[in-house]
């Protein structure tokens, strides 16, 4: 009996394992016999090297890559839509690997009506040039594409409100009234002389002889400078010329190549991209004699500063400048004016000696 319920008991166990053996084989073989189908994706075009503002872009610039086809927008073009892609400008700077839409790119180079890099001019503003030297673009760091703050100083000086001439005025003499018997009163001014004019002063009481005294000044008045930061994240357009086909304005020799009018100088404007009101701004900065110089931004930098005007006041005040004192001594030799000095490396023309 005994012996019974064990060979069932094995039965059972038998029965088991096949059973986890026929369910295995069915589970796992399964998968490896089912055949993977192909998954419908359509192929996007996008930039496959930097394509800079306003290039043309050609079939060598471009690449394809594969998207879900309910990841395909319509602003996206698909392989067999290269006419409406190739021959067109790139609206912004694109990056390798930027996915190209509609909106990226502009018209083609012969539907311009006007230069093929107004096209990198945003909507709603204006292209203006100002004077600029390597002092002012940070030591021609500054770029096309470059962010930047744009500076102004300015000289202010007193003047007379009815003659708007630079104060003091000029004084001349002025003789008493006569009274003519069969004449009209008149007066009679005489003017200084003009090579060495007399000044307009004020009268001070001298301390130690108690007399008045007539002071005039010493010299013409000296002007005070302001500097202040007046447009803040400028775009830069162009540094220096614009290339200028010499062959649209002459008839072109078959001859001669091309000539582009940009000098091998180095740059003394530069052209950004700002509101029309603030282009009049600079127009008014630059025919009003300020000086205007840039300083470089991180092209992330999205921040503005209330930007405080800095004069000779805020420059004593903020910097803790304090006034030297009036000493019984001085340094010799006198010093009038600041200058660096000579070092060993500079280089001094000397135009004193005929050039070899």
């Amino acid at each position: 009996m005994r012996r019974g319920r064990i060979l069932i008991f094995l039965v059972l166990i038998v029965i088991v394992g096949l059973v986890v053996l026929a369910l295995a084989f069915s589970q796992f073989g399964g998968i490896q016999g089912v055949v993977p189908t192909e998954v419908a994706v359509k192929q996007v075009y996008y930039a496959s090297q930097n394509i800079p503002q306003g290039t043309t872009i050609t079939q060598e610039m471009l690449a394809t890559f594969s998207l879900p086809p309910e990841n395909v927008a319509e602003v996206m073009f698909e392989v067999g839509e290269e006419q409406n892609l190739v021959g067109q400008t790139a609206r912004f700077t694109l990056d390798q690997g930027t996915l190209i839409t509609s909106s990226m790119i502009g018209v083609s180079p012969g539907e311009l009506s006007g230069p093929s890099w107004a096209v990198q001019i945003p909507a709603g503003m204006v292209a203006t040039t100002i004077p600029t030297n390597r002092l002012s673009v940070a030591g021609y760091g500054i770029n096309d594409g470059a962010h930047v703050n744009v500076n102004a100083c300015m000289l202010f000086v007193d003047v007379d409100p009815a003659y708007q001439s630079v104060l003091p005025n000029y004084i001349s003499v002025l003789r008493d009234i006569f009274f003519p018997p069969t004449e009209r009163p008149y007066i009679s001014v005489e003017p200084q002389n003009a090579e060495l004019p007399s000044r307009q002063g004020r009268t001070e009481l001298d301390p130690t002889l108690q007399k008045p005294l007539y002071a005039v000044p010493s010299e013409a008045q000296r002007p005070r400078l302001v500097c202040q930061t007046i447009l803040q994240d400028v775009v830069v357009l162009n540094l220096g010329n614009f290339s200028l086909q010499l062959q649209d304005i002459a008839p072109a020799d078959p001859n001669v190549a091309p000539v582009q009018s940009q000098a091998d100088t180095a740059p003394d404007i530069i052209t950004l991209m700002v509101s029309p009101q603030d282009s009049i701004s600079l127009n008014y900065f630059v025919y009003s004699g300020a000086i205007l110089s840039m300083s470089l931004r991180n092209p992330n930098d999205n921040s503005r500063i209330d930007a405080q005007s800095a004069t000779l006041t805020s420059l004593l005040t903020q910097y803790n400048i304090s006034l030297p004192s009036k000493l019984p001594y001085a340094q010799q030799p006198r010093l009038d004016i600041l200058a660096p000095p000579l070092l060993p490396n500079d280089v001094i023309n000397d135009t004193s000696q005929p050039q070899q």
